[in-house]
Parts: structure tokens; C-alpha cells; sequence
């Protein structure tokens, strides 16, 4: 991986990440879907809850260690070693914390049932810190290949699992037994195809070294996952279990999209920038054309989405799920520019100036407490509103960096995305008078997404939309590099 990253090296490895990722979700997006049939959103609203303290909890154990190895250059098998030791010791100390606060957590909510609930489920916390330095190892050497197995072949297990227990009458137990069975099941997998193992020693030499680097990576991903979590305390304290469950859901369906493009670029292009990053023409032209083929995909996708809503929720969900609609509405919106903000990101991170993104991360989250405090008593979808209005803001703040690091700032990324949003913007449109026909739910969904797609890529090539090209060119295999 030295020197120029070919356009083979990086497309396959963008290729099996993305297939890694669209299989993850797409097995838990059809178990999500039965288990949402069998199960209630009052008891979702109860795992939510839950979830955020393991949640919380996994981003302590990586610590920020997993990127500090993907970025240094001379990273050896004491260095995996060394954090491998460190971050299974931070988890076992970690669960025996939630163990014991795990009574505080039921009382302050008044629901017992979160005492054992988050007992079991923080064991995750073991099975994350075996799996963080094996992940941050197959991505450092672009082996997604590995991941796609274990993530895939684990998502099949848990899920059989989880719907059988739904199906059996167990509750939010199913739930429970559904997330901690897919990572023991990624753990062991990961462990049989994987050939590195880690070598019983450890260095404080190099635990400094890397904890310089990561500690303001893992500040950062900490007081983002506070705040990506902290809705659901606040819903879960002033609202309904069945009003966090519908927020918690739509956000989460709305998120499936972007989960799968964001993850395929973080964990593919930050190890490609970081190759790359004393060459700051290159890396800013592949910034510029990152940004570009992940809006390509990702605008028609959340457009679509917006207007598709309500047949979609009625088909997947049923009747009992329709006031989730307007939630995966007001998500989809919001979600539209993140990968924009978080290409921006990964090439700031790969730069080595990780404690800029620290300053700006908290600079946003002044911005993200205020909004919040303006809208938690109001009501939930006046929340949700908020979650749109902070994101566009941060989409100026994340731009900002790479305006000086690389030359290339707000006007200029604009421009290049415009294209591919007029382009969506414009296919919505058009497809948006099939919802007021007199149609079965199924029809207006298949009308709507044939016809979007056919609209989409029809006005992408009447326009000569580079993207549309440029990916044209990459399938029939006639560009060199990136």
C-alpha cells in the first residue's frame, strides 16, 4: 500500500466495505423489520435506553487506540499488542462499573426492568475490545474482504436468533438477546479468519505514543456519541418509551443509508488519505471526488426516502408504525450532508490534526446544548426539528478546516455538489404527485422508485452530470487512479 493508491486498490477495498456494510444492515434491516412486527415501540423505547450506556461505554474501550494505528505509519505487532491488552482491561473495568450503577440507572427512569436489561448487555463491552484491534487491523491493510464474512455470517446468526425469541413471547429480551449474540458471533468469527494474534507484551513507550494521537480521537467520537445518545435520556426522562421508540426508529431507518455510505468511507478513506497525506494536490483531488460519487448516491437515496415515507412505513412496519413517519421524514433531511462533513473529516483526521477536529467537535456541541435546551420541552418532533437545524450549521463548521490545510473550502465544495442536488431535488418532484393517487401502498412504492430511478439517471445524462460519468468509466474499468 507505499506509495500512489491505484484505482484498483481503492475501489475494490471501497467495493467489499461497501458490500460489507450493505449486508451488515441489510440482514438487520429485514430482522429489524420482523422483530418490529412482533415487538412494540414501547419496547424499543426500552432498549434505547439501555443502549446508550453501552454505547457510551464501547467508545471509552477503543479509546481512540483503533485510529491511532490506522494513522501511524510504522504501526508493528507490538503496537496491536499493546492496545489489544489495554483496551480488554478498560472493559472488563467498565462493565463492573455498569454493573453496579445499573440499579441507579432503573430508579432515575422507574423502570426495573432496566436494572438486569443493561447487565446483560454491557458483556458487548468484552466482545468490543476484542474486536476493535482486530477491526482496526484488517482496515489498516484494507481487508475488508474479512469483515464483510464475519459481519455478515454474525448478522444471520443473531438474527435467527433474536426473531425466535421475539416470536416465543420474550420481550425486550429478544432484543437483548439479538445485539449481544452479534458481536460474540463477529468476535469468534473474526478470531478464526484473521491470522494475527497478539503477542503477550505491552509498552508503555508506545501506549504514550499512540494515546497522544488518540486520546483526541477518542474525545472527539466521545462527546459526539454523548450528544448523538443524549436525545433518548432526555425523551426517555420527559416522554413516553413508545415516543423514544418512534424517534429511536425513524432516526435509525433514516440513518441506514448513511450508516452504510459514511462507514464505507471512514473506514476505507482514512487509511488511503492518511497514505497519502503529504502530497496535498493529490489528496485534495481525491477529497473533491469522494464528496462528488458520495453524493451522487446519497442525495437521490434521502430524497427518495422523504417522499416514500408513508408506503413505505405501511409495507414494512404496518399500521401500528405509521406515526413514524414523520420522523424518518425530518432525519432524512438532516442526514442529507453528512457524508460531505464527514469526508471533511477523514481528511483533517488523516492530516495527523486530530485535535482540530477536538476544538471544532466542541464548538459544535456548545451550539448542539443550546438547540437542545430550546426544544426538550417542547416536544418530541420539535427535537427531531432540531437535529436538522444543528446539522446544517455543522455542515460550515466541518468544511472549514480543510479550506487552509488543502486549499479547498466552502464555495468550491458547493459547487461541485449542486449538480447531483438539483438533480434529486428535481427527481422528487416529479415523483411526488404518485402519492396523491388512489393506490395500494405497494404500487405507489414501486411506481415511486422505478420512476425516480429511471428520472434520476435520465436527467443525470441529459445534463452530463461528471459523476454519473466518472462512475460510468469505473465500471467499464478505464481510469487508472483516483
Amino acid at each position: 500500500m507505499d506509495g500512489e493508491i491505484s484505482r484498483g486498490t481503492a475501489i475494490k477495498s471501497l467495493a467489499w466495505k461497501f458490500l460489507e456494510r450493505c449486508s451488515t444492515q441489510g440482514v438487520s434491516f429485514v430482522v429489524t423489520i420482523i422483530l418490529a412486527r412482533l415487538l412494540s415501540p414501547t419496547e424499543y423505547g426500552t432498549i434505547a435506553l439501555v443502549t446508550v450506556f453501552v454505547v457510551l461505554g464501547n467508545v471509552v474501550v477503543e479509546g481512540g487506540f483503533c485510529a491511532a494505528l490506522v494513522q501511524k505509519k510504522d504501526a508493528d505487532n507490538i503496537d496491536f499488542s499493546t492496545i489489544f491488552f489495554s483496551s480488554l482491561l478498560i472493559s472488563i473495568i467498565l462493565y463492573f462499573a455498569l454493573f453496579f450503577i445499573a440499579p441507579l440507572v432503573a430508579n432515575f427512569y422507574n423502570q426495573p426492568i432496566l436494572k438486569p436489561v443493561l447487565r446483560v448487555l454491557s458483556i458487548n463491552l468484552l466482545f468490543g475490545a476484542v474486536n476493535a484491534v482486530q477491526l482496526a487491523y484488517m482496515q489498516r491493510n484494507l481487508q475488508f474482504k474479512k469483515t464483510f464474512y464475519s459481519s455478515f455470517i454474525g448478522g444471520i446468526l443473531s438474527g435467527i436468533i433474536g426473531i425466535s425469541m421475539a416470536y416465543k413471547g420474550y420481550g425486550v429480551w429478544a432484543l437483548v438477546g439479538y445485539t449481544l449474540s452479534l458481536q460474540f458471533f463477529i468476535a469468534i468469527i473474526l478470531w478464526i479468519v484473521l491470522k494475527w494474534r497478539p503477542d503477550f507484551v505491552f509498552s508503555w513507550i508506545r501506549f504514550k505514543h499512540l494515546f497522544d494521537f488518540g486520546w483526541k480521537v477518542f474525545m472527539t467520537n466521545f462527546v459526539i456519541s454523548i450528544y448523538l445518545n443524549i436525545r433518548s435520556l432526555v425523551i426517555g426522562k420527559l416522554y413516553t418509551r413508545e415516543l423514544l421508540g418512534l424517534f429511536d426508529r425513524g432516526q435509525q431507518i433514516s440513518n441506514l443509508i448513511i450508516t452504510n455510505i459514511n462507514g464505507t468511507i471512514q473506514s476505507v478513506m482514512f487509511p488511503i488519505f492518511s497514505k497519502e497525506q503529504e502530497d496535498r494536490n493529490r489528496l485534495r483531488a481525491m477529497l473533491r471526488r469522494s464528496i462528488k460519487t458520495s453524493c451522487f448516491v446519497v442525495f437521490p437515496l434521502m430524497i427518495g426516502l422523504i417522499v416514500a415515507a408513508k408506503p413505505l412505513v405501511l409495507i414494512l412496519l404496518s399500521e401500528k408504525w405509521i406515526s413514524i413517519v414523520p420522523f424518518i421524514q425530518i432525519f432524512a433531511l438532516a442526514n442529507m450532508f453528512l457524508p460531505i462533513q464527514y469526508i471533511n473529516m477523514e481528511a483533517v483526521k488523516s492530516l495527523g490534526q486530530s485535535g482540530i477536529l477536538l476544538k471544532l467537535e466542541l464548538i459544535k456541541k456548545v451550539l448542539e446544548t443550546v438547540i437542545l435546551l430550546g426544544t426538550m420541552f417542547i416536544n418530541v418532533y420539535v427535537i427531531a426539528w432540531g437535529v436538522l437545524l444543528y446539522n446544517l450549521i455543522c455542515f460550515y463548521i466541518n468544511l472549514y478546516p480543510n479550506r487552509k490545510l488543502i486549499n479547498y473550502g466552502y464555495k468550491e465544495q458547493l459547487k461541485n455538489i449542486l449538480p447531483e442536488l438539483v438533480a434529486s431535488i428535481s427527481m422528487g418532484i416529479l415523483i411526488y404527485p404518485i402519492n396523491m393517487l388512489s393506490l395500494n401502498a405497494g404500487l405507489n412504492l414501486l411506481l415511486q422508485v422505478l420512476g425516480g430511478t429511471i428520472v434520476y439517471l435520465a436527467i443525470c445524462r441529459i445534463f452530463k452530470i461528471e459523476s454519473f460519468y466518472y462512475i460510468c468509466n469505473v465500471i467499464k474499468n478505464k481510469r487508472t487512479v483516483i
